[in-house]
Order: C-alpha cells, then sequence, then structure tokens
C-alpha cells in the first residue's frame, strides 16, 4: 500500500488539515513552522490520530537569512554555518521525532551555464552556483563529505535523511557521482519532485526528466508530487493538484508517465501531495486522491 502525505508549511493549518488529511494517511510534512503552539498541535494531533512526521529542513522558521543550508558551499564561513544551523535544528527535532529530515540537494544549487534559468526561484544569487565555477572534484569532495555527515547525525538522531534534488545539472544526471554515494551511504534516500522535474525538461533541452526518474526512483523515500504548467518557457501554474485531464499539450507535466515509473521502479515510496487544494473543489480533491490510488495499484502489483 502506497503512503500518502500532506503538507503543512508555515504552521499547522487546521482547515488544510481537516480537508486534506484523509482516513488511513500516512503523514504530514513540517516546514518552516512559526509558533511553539503549532509545533505542540502537530505532535498532538500525531499522537492522537497516529500519522508519522517528515520534516523539510528547516523545521522551524526565522533560524537563518536563508531558508536552504548552503552545505555545498564555497565560501568556508557559510558551509561552516550551514553545518551548525543543521545540527542545531536536529538536535530541536529530537523531540519531534520525525521519521525524516529533508535537505535539498546540491546547494547551493549548481545551474548549467547553457540554460536560461529565469523560471527558476532563487531568494538570493548566493543560493546558486554556475556549472563552470564548480569542479566535479569539488562536488565530490563536499557531497561526500555530506553524505557522512549526514549518516553520523542520523545515527545519532534516529532519523531518515532525505535529499531532495532541485536544479541539475550534468554533474549529477550524466554522471554516477550520486548513484555511487547513495550506495556507500545507504541511509540516505532521496526525494523527486514531479513538478520541479517537469519545469527543468521544459527550459533545458539537456535535461529529461523520465531519465531521472528511471536512474533515481530506487533511491527514493519520497516523491513530492504536483503539477505544473509551463508554456513558452514561462510558468503559468505552480504547484496545481494532479488530475488526469491536465494535459501535457498543453504544457502540463506527463503525470501518469512519471508515477508509472516511479511505481514500476519503488513500491514503497511515500507520496506527498505537495500541492495547492485551494485552487480546486473537494470532488477534484477525492478525484486527485482516487486517480494516483489506482495507477499505483495498476504499476505497482
Amino acid at each position: 500500500m502506497v503512503r500518502y502525505m500532506i503538507g503543512q508549511y508555515g504552521g499547522f493549518d487546521v482547515a488544510k488539515y481537516r480537508r486534506d488529511f484523509k482516513e488511513g494517511f500516512h503523514g504530514i510534512e513540517a516546514c518552516l513552522f512559526s509558533t511553539e503552539e503549532d509545533i505542540v498541535l502537530l505532535r498532538e494531533e500525531s499522537k492522537r490520530r497516529g500519522y508519522h512526521i517528515g520534516v523539510h529542513f528547516p523545521f522551524r522558521a526565522g533560524q537563518s537569512r536563508f531558508r536552504d543550508a548552503l552545505s555545498l558551499s564555497q565560501d568556508d564561513e557559510i558551509r561552516s554555518h550551514a553545518y551548525q544551523l543543521m545540527e542545531n535544528e536536529l538536535a530541536y527535532l529530537a523531540q519531534v521525532e520525525p521519521d525524516y529530515v529533508l535537505f535539498h540537494y546540491p546547494k547551493p544549487v549548481i545551474l548549467d551555464d547553457r540554460v536560461d534559468w529565469k523560471s527558476w526561484r532563487f531568494d538570493d544569487p548566493i543560493e546558486y552556483r554556475y556549472e563552470s565555477q564548480i569542479t566535479f572534484e569539488e562536488l565530490s569532495e563536499k557531497s561526500e563529505y555530506l553524505f557522512q555527515w549526514l549518516t553520523d547525525r542520523s545515527d545519532t538522531y534516529h532519523f531518515i535523511p532525505i535529499l531532495e534534488f532541485d536544479a541539475l545539472n550534468r554533474y549529477i544526471y550524466d554522471t554516477d557521482l550520486v548513484v555511487n554515494l547513495l550506495h556507500r551511504y545507504p541511509k540516505i534516500k532521496l526525494c523527486l519532485d514531479t513538478a520541479r522535474l517537469h519545469l527543468q525538461a521544459m527550459i533545458d533541452p539537456n535535461f529529461d526528466a523520465k531519465f531521472i526518474l528511471k536512474k533515481y526512483a530506487k533511491y527514493a523515500e519520497l516523491i513530492h508530487l504536483s503539477n505544473a504548467q509551463v508554456l513558452d518557457g514561462t510558468v503559468q501554474q505552480r504547484h496545481y493538484p494532479v488530475l488526469p485531464e491536465l494535459n501535457p499539450a498543453e504544457g502540463w507535466a506527463p503525470i501518469q508517465d512519471y508515477l508509472q515509473l516511479i511505481f514500476e521502479e519503488n513500491k514503497q515510496v511515500r507520496i506527498l501531495f505537495e500541492h495547492r487544494s485551494d485552487l480546486i473543489g473537494d470532488e477534484e480533491l477525492l478525484r486527485c486522491y482516487a486517480w494516483v490510488d489506482e495507477l499505483f495499484t495498476k504499476h505497482a502489483l
């Protein structure tokens, strides 16, 4: 049985929880909680209903200037701050007891110099570097350290470390750097984001989202599932619920193809509905859930 989750970002939204979280769902992924009251509510509801908690780093808002920990930064001070930030957050999370803690990778993002990235969201130029500015050897060295560090912390704090791919360059999809690291550090898993993969496929002529899914789905612990509409390199819709009538010919992601590839490779993956459910009605939301469940039943059994 596939494990379904919903997200709670910015705090515990009771109305979203009551509408989106269905009986039998596996858990909630929490990110950027701003009050202690919301954290208590998350834990109390988890105990009452028996759902699992996952964390999208950072769990608490306002801990740093940047949302993500820039663990691969070429600046020693920024990189050191990133690891201290992660350490502090993991120590705090011991009281929450999350199943997993998710971090974006690579951070800073490494961008292919050949691509126009105007559709990708960055809060600050420090959050990205171009491929020409970092060598494969440097990325390998810093990634090795990150994987070892996360493995050690997973033993200390008892969580699954998950790395969610951000924008990807040739170092990730044209080499076996990450695959080799995942084999050497098997406690670390991946998160694949369908909308993010689709967006890059639409703006980067060198990128093949289905190839990434075939290569990495077996290592995934989690799928962030939503759709996006991209027309002429411009994003028209983000975090839209997946529905069977959303036509790839109109710029939507081929979600059915994506899920087929994922389910054929990985039958234990968690599916987080990372969508804005407020964009659709109640009947459509139930149809979204039913369609994903139907695809899982069809392709995973």
